[in-house]
């Protein structure tokens, strides 16, 4: 659940900055992501009913003290009705839960943010329903790759863009490709904050858009790779909500909220 545009002023990255405290808030937010992540896995299964998965993940995060994040949320007149984002196969990310029932084969994307005391965590991750093709299991495999190269390079000194050169060069080197409409972001008291995250190295034209920010200790980021089986391009369903791939083929979607350091980002939302 993210928005697609960001402010165009330049934002000052001293102001991005977490305190010791506020850290600690985001931790426990993201600690019961993780946890509701981790949880789910064992329902992902042929026969289940997607909605079923958001009541186990809203009745999980009320029994912590916590709010879902997503539900509420408010993008122009559109208002989120539920606590996940629930998205299986070509659909890359926003799925709205309901009385759709998993199959077998098919691979599904859980993404879940928790506000916890006013602050944020947000994670988001693949499962496969049951036995997939092979061909799934390495759009997963790289997926899960292409996070854990952009966390490796999210360090103090480097640029918003080192990790987005990391995530494009790993998942382009497999053939597949990365989304162009949606990016990560800033996270904290707000789901959503600076900077934006995109997962491939910006044209000229939109680096206005996309601020080659400098990454500073103590920043909070959620960086989420979705990639694509074919092509890059995404449709909006008439839902207002689900994004899909255009060519119909399936896309991945990993996502973790990590703090910035000077030697290695600490990832708050392993599950």
């Amino acid at each position: 659940m993210r928005k697609t545009r960001y402010a165009q002023g330049l934002t000052n990255p001293n102001s991005l900055v977490k305190s010791t405290e506020e850290l600690k808030y985001i931790e426990q937010a993201c600690r019961i992501v993780a946890d509701v992540l981790a949880l789910l896995e064992k329902y992902v299964k042929p026969g289940v009913e997607t909605i079923e998965l958001d009541k186990i993940a809203e009745d999980y995060i009320l029994s912590h003290n916590a709010l879902p994040a997503f539900k509420g949320y408010k993008v122009e007149n559109k208002i989120y009705k539920h606590t996940l984002c629930i998205s299986i196969d070509e659909e890359v990310v926003h799925g709205i839960p309901g009385e759709r029932i998993l199959k077998e084969g098919e691979i599904v994307s859980l993404d879940c943010g928790v506000n916890k005391d006013g602050y944020f965590g947000d994670s988001a991750v693949t499962y496969p329903v049951g036995e997939i093709s092979e061909e799934k299991k390495r759009l997963l495999q790289v997926t899960q790759e292409a996070l854990e190269c952009a966390i490796e390079v999210a360090v103090e000194g480097n640029k918003v863009y080192d990790i987005s050169r990391a995530i494009q060069t790993l998942v382009e080197e497999n053939g597949f490709s990365v989304n162009r409409e949606l990016v990560g972001h800033g996270i904290g008291k707000k789901l959503h904050e600076e900077p934006p995250i995109p997962n491939f190295v910006p044209p000229l034209l939109a680096r206005k858009q996309y601020p080659n920010m400098k990454l500073l200790s103590n920043m909070t980021l959620a960086i989420e790779p979705m990639v694509n089986m074919g092509n890059y391009k995404v449709l909006t369903k008439s839902d207002g909500w689900t994004v899909v791939t255009a060519d119909g083929k399936p896309s991945a979607h990993f996502e973790h909220t990590i703090v910035v350091t000077k030697d290695k980002a600490v990832v708050l939302t392993y599950r």
